[in-house]
């Protein structure tokens, strides 16, 4: 049976599920608490609490591996727990995937990059994310697609989430921009890689339309009817560490390989389709 282990499996990864499950997959996931497994069992996954419960079934069933987990202040939590597990089952999977971020392309001032352009990190998450994903193309035989997703959002995380609990701010640094992507659409890069495998291959997962952040929240408030919250100077912002390393980078991400190599056509190629959908989306729930 076509059966994708999950390490992590957390927002996008549930995002896979509900695409997958419905075609005839066995997906596992790993979560940490009783409430993370509630919550993969909603997607149609089976829940694995890991560490804790035996992995080497799964791990043994798997033709897929997706792996979701962040790194830590150690490493790679996962590699540092299973390595040479995972090491040994490489060479009988189809297809292995890691989920990294284009924090590791640092500050380009605004400029465009591309899958080409080098990894330099402007922080510390980001340096991070560089060596976890050294670490996992290091492991023998495996050759994980490594898949570099911008800022996340989708039902119930977003502006209207911020907006709706009243923690949104629209915070203005001239020239800062911002790639986005929604969570359907990684599902659907993921889908189309695990049809069209090029191990090793790295992809860009954002869509066409790097816009500043204030701009996001203002028409996210227009499309729930709220004035939109005043506008802060960046200088004057208060703000906590890592939300003030968000701000540390401005860049523009081409998405133009998955749409090349994997044929990808965007799902919500702008936030303002992503937006509107979701909000029809709500509008229609019982």
């Amino acid at each position: 049976m076509t059966t994708l282990l999950v390490f992590g499996h957390g927002y996008s990864a549930a995002a896979l599920s509900r695409r997958l499950v419905p075609e005839g997959w066995r997906v596992i996931g790993t979560t940490r608490s009783e409430e993370g497994a509630a919550r993969v069992a909603e997607t149609g996954a089976e829940p694995l609490l890991w560490p804790g419960e035996d992995i080497a079934p799964a791990l043994a069933a798997a033709t897929h591996l997706l792996i979701s987990a962040g790194p830590d202040a150690e490493g790679d939590p996962v590699l540092r727990a299973i390595g040479p597990e995972i090491a040994a089952k490489a060479p009988a999977l189809a297809w292995a995937g890691y989920l990294s971020t284009t924090g590791v392309y640092g500050d380009h001032g605004g400029g465009w990059v591309t899958e080409e352009t080098p990894a330099e990190p402007a922080t510390a998450r980001g340096e991070a994310r560089v060596a976890a994903e050294a670490a996992w193309a290091a492991v023998p035989g495996l050759a994980p697609h490594i898949f570099r997703l911008a800022g996340i959002y989708g039902p119930g995380r977003g502006p209207f989430a911020k907006l709706r609990s009243g923690k949104a701010r629209r915070i203005v640094k001239p020239g800062q921009v911002f790639s986005r992507i929604h969570v359907d659409d990684i599902a659907q890069v993921l889908a189309a890689s695990i049809a069209a495998p090029a191990p090793g291959r790295i992809y860009n997962v954002c869509d066409d339309d790097p816009a500043p952040p204030q701009e996001v929240i203002a028409h996210a408030a227009t499309l729930l009817g709220m004035e939109p919250p005043p506008a802060v100077p960046f200088e004057e912002a208060e703000m906590g560490e890592m939300a003030r390393s968000f701000y540390a980078e401005s860049k523009r991400v081409s998405n133009a390989r998955i749409k090349e190599e994997l044929g990808v056509r965007l799902l919500y190629p702008d936030y303002r389709a992503g937006l509107a959908q979701i909000l029809k989306d709500e509008s229609a729930e019982p």
